[in-house]
Parts: structure tokens; C-alpha cells; sequence
């Protein structure tokens, strides 16, 4: 494995940040392209999912995550729900996209001299701008509603976040490189986006988690994100040291996969496309 062709795609990146920036914009835009509020949709579709979860979760389910002694009303428990389903779908609107960015933008390849390595990370670009909208609301929400929130929670969570959008960014690389060749993954990449919504703990607390499927869950990553947030944040319950080291390993190790594996498919893409 040569250094060149693993860390090659990570520089060009850096090297064209501004590209990047562009292009992150440039999705964002073309998500609301033709509507009438355009931009505001930005805001307002999270704030409606807000208010639909509050609703839902919190008054018709009646759901609780902590144990029965302890107080905690309806809206707080929507909040931790919409916490993870935040981060969850920040996950899966890159799985789901990232397969198709190369083969719908075949003049990059072909036409043009271009880092394509822009495309699949402006696509984690315009999910991250959409997360921290949503989790923005989390927080607005949580004031509002006079939700107590931890302070901690102002240094812990970028923490927590940096390895979420590290292995991310790696998975954008590897699946939109890897969708050129076998186009079929965009249709399992849906079926594994609706898995981890049930695998990652999003509806129930980890203590529910029977102990012979935690003995696989255990080495979900997003699982271990989204519980680390709802600790800082909404629990003031301390972060377990040895699942933010085990993040950041396997974070780090999908960042460096998805940059090789995208540095040594490239040169074939034009011939496939």
C-alpha cells in the first residue's frame, strides 16, 4: 500500500478547499432547486421533523429512556430521539448519496480536468451544513421547552462528532468510488441505512439491548455516537474514554480505507463510464 495512493485523495481536498466549499454550497442548492421557499427549507424541514417527533414520540408513544424513578418529561424524550436520528441521517443521506456521485456526473470524469475527490466529499459537505442545522434545533428546542442541557456538552460533542465525519468522509470516498464499478450498491446502501436506524439505538435506550445482540452491536460506531451525545447533552452522565478511543480508531481506519480504495479506482473510472 503506498503512501502516495493513500493519503493522495485526503491532500487534494486540502488542496482545493475553496472547490470544495463551492461545491458543498452548490448541493445544498440543488436540493431545493424549483421550490418556492428555496433555502428556508433548510430550516424548516428540520423544524417540522422537530415538531412531528415531539408529537409522536413524545405524546402519543410516551416513550421514556431513562429508568422509571427518574424524572423526564415527553418532549425531553422526543429531543433525545430527534438527537439521534440527527446524527443517524447524517450517516445515511451520505451512504445513500455517496454510490451515485461519480456515474451522474460524467462530464468530471471525462471532459474535464477535475479532483473528483470533490464530488463524494461535498456530499459529506452539504450533510454536515444540514446536521448542524438540525442539531441547532436540538439545542433551540431543548431551551425553549426548558429541557435541562448539560455544559459540558459545548466541548465534548465536537469530540464525539470529529471521528463521525472522519469515517464518513471515508465511506463517501470508498462507496462513490466502488459505485462506479457495481451500480447495485446504491440499492444495498438503502437497505443498510434502514438497519442502523434499529441497530444504532435510536428509539430505545442501550440498556434495553438484549445481551447476546449487544455482543455484535457493540462494535457499531454510530451506536456508540449517537449514546455519547444523549450522555453529554441531555444526562450529564460521563463519556466512556474507551468508546471514544474505539471511534476514533475505527474512524480513522475508514477514512484511510475509502482514500485508498478511491486513489486506486479512479484511474479506471473514465474507462467505465
Amino acid at each position: 500500500m503506498k503512501q502516495t495512493a493513500l493519503f493522495q485523495p485526503i491532500a487534494e481536498m486540502w488542496r482545493h478547499r475553496n472547490l470544495l466549499w463551492r461545491f458543498t454550497l452548490r448541493n445544498v442548492e440543488l436540493r431545493h432547486k424549483g421550490s418556492h421557499l428555496g433555502l428556508i427549507w433548510s430550516f424548516l424541514g428540520p423544524l417540522l421533523m422537530l415538531v412531528l417527533y415531539v408529537l409522536v414520540f413524545g405524546f402519543i408513544f410516551g416513550g421514556k429512556f431513562k429508568a422509571n424513578a427518574a424524572p423526564e418529561t415527553r418532549i425531553e424524550y422526543a429531543l433525545v430521539v430527534f438527537l439521534g436520528l440527527a446524527i443517524h441521517h447524517f450517516v445515511s443521506e451520505i451512504i445513500t448519496v455517496a454510490p451515485t456521485v461519480i456515474i451522474t456526473n460524467p462530464n468530471f470524469v471525462k471532459k474535464v480536468v477535475f479532483p473528483l475527490v470533490i464530488l463524494p466529499a461535498g456530499a459529506v459537505g452539504s450533510a454536515l451544513i444540514h446536521f448542524v442545522i438540525t442539531l441547532a434545533l436540538v439545542f433551540c428546542g431543548a431551551l425553549i421547552a426548558h429541557v435541562p442541557l448539560a455544559l459540558d456538552a459545548l466541548w465534548w460533542l465536537p469530540i464525539i462528532f470529529l471521528p463521525l465525519m472522519l469515517g464518513a468522509l471515508g465511506l463517501s470516498m470508498g462507496l462513490s468510488a466502488f459505485g462506479v464499478f457495481w451500480r447495485d450498491i446504491a440499492q444495498i446502501t438503502q437497505f443498510i441505512s434502514l438497519a442502523m436506524l434499529f441497530a444504532s439505538a435510536v428509539f430505545y435506550p442501550v440498556t434495553q439491548i438484549p445481551t447476546a445482540a449487544w455482543a455484535i452491536l457493540k462494535f457499531n460506531p454510530l451506536l456508540h455516537v449517537i449514546n455519547q451525545a444523549r450522555c453529554v447533552t441531555f444526562w450529564e452522565t460521563p463519556v466512556s474514554l474507551l468508546h471514544i478511543g474505539y471511534l476514533y480508531a475505527i474512524c480513522l481506519i475508514l477514512l484511510l480505507g475509502g482514500s485508498w480504495l478511491f486513489s486506486r479506482l479512479r484511474p479506471s473510472f473514465a474507462d467505465v463510464l
